[in-house]
């Protein structure tokens, strides 16, 4: 008996991490000019840890400040819950997090190296995210979160990614200005895409079109920016930077 529930929480912890790997993996070796350091890629994917409990905290905050003021079964309580309650504490920290560990980072110096560090450091958020709620719900949502909520997190971590790049070389050329709209954009269009996506999730009963119309194109506008990105890759710190091999 002790055999069968080991090997049942071996297959649990399993469902729940390899998607979140294989999309790191992925995005690793889509990483053309330069390989980021495995330390920097584990520590990022630990941060992301980090800022699941963080967000834990605000969001129980959060959620009882709002049932104070709102009924849970109105438009009103689910938009803000998802969007602002929800959304904004956990890409809030996901950029802060990232931003902290590899802004002055001497690693950071090419435009796909800010797509790496966000998906990294997403894709851990999601990764122990969902082992929590596979021991707390089952295999059976360890395997719905597979295919949705991972590739979520992944996609946030794109549109962040891609912004805090522009920021970045904004920043080294002197355009101060350019590179904290740019930051603001890393976290403002990952949350607005985030709160879309948790909103549609509260009730797929009435929104499961509109659910599965906005996985299938964040997720395909997520890749073809991974694509793009990983196949025009520069040195953000010159001009006219060197193109990936191949090109």
């Amino acid at each position: 008996m002790s055999l069968l529930y080991s090997n049942t929480n071996l297959t649990m912890i399993a469902v729940a991490i390899v998607p979140a790997i294989l999309l790191m993996v992925k995005v690793y070796n889509m990483d053309r000019l330069e390989k980021e350091p495995t330390k920097l890629l584990v520590s990022l994917v630990f941060l992301g840890l980090a800022a699941v409990v963080l967000s834990l905290i605000t969001e129980l905050a959060g959620s009882a400040v709002l049932q104070l003021c709102l009924a849970e079964d109105t438009v009103a309580y689910q938009f803000w819950l998802n969007f602002v309650v929800v959304a904004v504490s956990e890409e809030f920290f996901k950029f802060l997090f990232l931003r902290l560990r590899t802004w002055r980072n001497p690693n950071f110096n090419c435009q796909f190296d800010a797509i790496v560090y966000a998906v990294f450091l997403s894709l851990g958020f999601a990764l122990f995210e969902n082992l929590a709620y596979t021991f707390q719900y089952g295999i059976g949502t360890a395997l719905a979160r597979a295919v949705t909520a991972i590739p979520g997190h992944a996609s946030f971590g794109v549109f962040m990614g891609v912004f805090y790049g522009i920021s970045k070389k904004a920043s080294n050329r002197g355009y101060k200005g350019a590179s904290r709209l740019y930051q603001f954009l890393a976290v403002f269009l990952p949350v607005l895409l985030h709160g879309s996506y948790d909103y549609c999730a509260s009730d797929l009963d009435a929104n499961l079109l509109p659910f599965v119309l906005l996985f299938l194109l964040m997720y395909l506008a997520a890749y073809l920016l991974l694509l793009r990105i990983s196949k025009s890759d520069k040195y953000i710190d010159k001009e006219d930077g060197k193109e990936a091999p191949g090109d």
